[in-house]
């Protein structure tokens, strides 16, 4: 027993050395790296500074070059390296030590074509580094600040020449990354910022999906409409176009200073996006955008139009969505889309009372439908095809249905026929005694001027009236009481569900409680007394307790 004690103190002292030794090891190795940063800051700061004082030293480029390069082993001398790169190009464009000049002498070009091809692999490390999580916010600010330079210093004109080639592989780099972060920081820091940032931003989107043509994947064709669709307030004018990151020739005719020519850009950006066939949930995004992002931006939008039909023929909810855009391009660009309505009309089946995208639907059926200039015969088939869909509706689509015809009668009086309707005949009234009479309404004719819904009634709101809902049934009765309200907003009776109709109604307050009437038997499992007041329970008739 004492061995196996003094063997077990042994083995715990031992695993205690050992713990300690490890810790001491991880303390050991985290200095290290520290001393080894520490180091590799030191020397980047030299090899900085000695190139600052003469030319001779150049080559110091290609070793920290080869620092910022091994991103991937070591970071944070990478970003060290990199930074230290930025300040000595940027110093170097300034000085003019970059631009080819024809009265250089041999020995000058050679060095000046070094330097060009270094500033060439220093892109590309930059551009390596979008891919990492932790480097990519700083190597986007350290491109663009480069970019920035490389226009003012990068040639001998007078002038600053925006760099597209390096700034189209900045973009397509930013498509690729699999940073989120490097796209947010894109958008809102300059995208959103600086018109000639989303003037060549949309040129390099163009040019990236035309390069590639079909072989975008789905994943980039969402990032691009994620950078595209966050660019949406479009400039009312020429003179709004006044904040540039770089600044652009003084000529008034130059394109970045032309909103058409803006909108130029955005418009081939958008088409070649569409044009690579997108995916039903890509057609939806693009399809909810349309009429406030996208549409604003089209100089020609009768280009639109192809885009936009096919997805109205496409059916269900497409449609549904692509209705926005038509209507836009209708009411904001005047073209012509004679069978609007009738393509409106046809969207009204069972399955819209039950979409996901009902409010939207609504909404937009009350901006179709807003105008007392339409047609009453076309306004009547509307109000009768939803009176009759809403038979089978749910209480949340019906609530919303009945308000909205109240709007509908108050700006189209002639509709209001439809809600009380009398024989004018004896004839009619004979046969209405004798037989009842049919409604004239067609249900299948696809043309809303042709239905014969003007002559007939709205009988469907008798039945609502008399809805298991409490709440379906009180707003219902609205349409047989004076119309003495202007109208109702749409909007008080949307986005409703079940469930928040039953809350509502299970909130109110009960003015007046219900009279109940009701007995308590005195006997329940025996028979009745002599008493001539008091008769056996059903209980008792049907079995009989008493027996074993």
């Amino acid at each position: 027993m004492p061995e196996a004690v003094g063997d077990s103190g042994v083995k715990a002292t031992g695993k205690r050395k050992h713990t300690a030794n490890g810790d001491v090891s991880k303390k050991k190795r985290k200095s290290e790296n520290t001393h080894d940063d520490d180091n590799v800051q030191t020397t980047i700061e030299r090899l900085e500074s000695e190139i600052q004082e003469s030319k001779k030293h150049y080559n110091n480029i290609a070793t920290i070059l080869n620092l910022a390069q091994a991103h991937n082993e070591k970071p944070k001398a990478a970003l060290a390296a990199s930074e230290a790169l930025c300040r000595i190009f940027i110093r170097l464009l300034a000085a003019g030590s970059l631009v080819k000049r024809k009265d250089a002498s041999e020995k000058d070009a050679t060095v000046t074509n070094w330097l060009r091809s270094r500033l060439e692999d220093y892109r590309r490390a930059l551009l390596a580094m979008f891919q990492s999580a932790k480097l990519a916010s700083n190597a986007l600010m350290l491109a663009m600040a480069l970019l920035k330079a490389e226009a003012q210093h990068l040639n001998d004109s007078a002038e600053a020449i925006f760099p597209r080639y390096f700034f189209s592989d900045i973009v397509a780099t930013i498509l690729e990354s699999p940073v989120d972060q490097v796209m947010e920081e894109f958008s809102e820091k300059f995208v959103d910022e600086y018109h000639d940032i989303r003037y060549y931003t949309f040129e390099a989107i163009k040019a990236y999906i035309n390069e590639r043509e079909h072989n975008v994947s789905e994943e980039i064709r969402d990032t691009v409409f994620e950078l595209l669709i966050s660019m949406e307030d479009v400039p009312d004018s020429n003179d709004d176009l006044e904040e540039f990151y770089i600044e652009p020739p003084q000529k008034k005719k130059h394109p970045l200073r032309s909103l058409s020519q803006h909108k130029k850009r955005a418009q081939e950006a958008w088409l070649a996006l569409m044009h690579l066939g997108l995916s039903k949930e890509q057609r939806k995004k693009v399809l909810e955008a349309m009429s406030g992002s996208i549409a604003p931006w089209f100089t020609q939008p009768e280009l639109l139009m192809d885009f936009l039909t096919d997805c109205y023929n496409t059916g269900g909810s497409i449609s549904l969505l692509a209705l926005s855009g038509v209507f836009y391009l209708i009411q904001e660009r005047n073209l012509d889309y004679p069978e609007f309505f009738s393509k409106l009309y046809s969207l009204l089946d069972a399955d819209i009372l039950h979409s996901k995208h009902r409010s939207r639907f609504f909404r937009l059926l009350d901006t179709f439908l807003g105008s007392s200039h339409l047609p009453a015969v076309m306004v009547a088939s509307f109000i009768k095809r939803l009176a009759r869909l809403a038979l089978n509706a749910p209480p949340s689509a019906i609530v919303a249905i009945v308000p909205w015809f109240y709007n509908l009668f108050k700006k189209h009086p002639l509709t209001t026929f439809m809600m009380h309707r009398v024989p004018r005949t004896q004839e009619e009234r004979d046969l209405l005694e004798s037989q009842g009479l049919e409604d004239p309404f067609l249900p299948d004719e696809k043309d809303p001027m042709e239905t014969r819904a003007i002559d007939s009634c709205l009988w469907e709101i008798v039945q609502l009236q008399s809805h298991y809902h409490p709440n379906v049934a009180t707003i219902a009765k609205i349409i047989s009481e004076q119309f003495t309200k202007q109208a109702y907003s749409l909007e008080d009776f949307l986005d409703h569900s079940y469930g928040s109709l039953l809350e509502a109604e299970m909130a109110k307050e009960v003015k007046k409680p219900p009279v109940v009437e009701y007995m308590i038997p005195k006997r329940i499992f025996t028979k009745a007394g002599d008493s001539p007041e008091e008769t056996d329970s059903l209980l008792v008739s049907l079995w009989d307790f008493g027996s074993p």
